[in-house]
């Protein structure tokens, strides 16, 4: 995502990281690039030090914790483009997960900022393939008005309904992903 907005947009793009994966060179976009433990001490950290640099797109390496998760919706909510990473099994148990890191009183809040701020989320798994090697199965959710209305209800159990029906908006689970593989003889 980030050679691919550095290709095509000028701006300024900041990754906090730990460890950094891949050097990134700056084309049309300033790049830098923060090392958590190095540059900063923690990803809490590099994020608030991160609002006050100007990025157009900030990248975090993972969402660990509440205290990084609501900085990170801070931002987004305030223009930036925030890209990250989070541990889970799907797209709508991701969502699920970035609410239920918080304590019951701050959910509904959090599920608000969510639904106004995130514009899609993006999972992926590596499948064995009928070459010996693996292939990526990936499920997307758009944040459409819909989408939105449910996280902001807290029911995020029915997100992958409306992924399952919201290929016109580009959406597609896991299940989806697996046939159109094997429809291509990856599978």
């Amino acid at each position: 995502m980030v050679g691919y907005l550095n290709q095509r947009l000028n701006g300024h793009i900041l990754t906090l990281e730990d460890p950094v994966e891949f050097i990134h060179r700056s084309e049309r976009c300033l790049i830098q690039q923060r090392e958590i433990g190095r540059h900063c001490p923690s990803f809490a950290a590099a994020l608030r030090a991160a609002l006050r640099q100007d990025p157009d797109v900030i990248l975090l390496g993972e969402l660990r914790d509440s205290e990084t998760i609501r900085l990170a919706l801070t931002a987004a909510e305030t223009g930036h483009l925030v890209m990250a990473t989070l541990h889970t099994r799907g797209a709508a148990q991701a969502v699920e997960r970035l609410v239920d890191v918080f304590p019951a009183q701050e959910k509904e809040q959090v599920r608000s900022q969510l639904a106004g701020s995130l514009c899609a989320v993006l999972a992926q798994k590596l499948f064995p393939d009928t070459a010996g090697g693996r292939v990526a199965l990936y499920e997307l959710l758009v944040n459409t008005p819909a989408v939105a209305n449910l996280i902001r209800e807290g029911k995020t159990h029915q997100l992958p309904g409306v992924m399952q029906t919201g290929q016109q908006f580009g959406m597609q689970t896991f299940t989806q992903s697996f046939q159109q593989r094997t429809a291509a003889g990856l599978l």
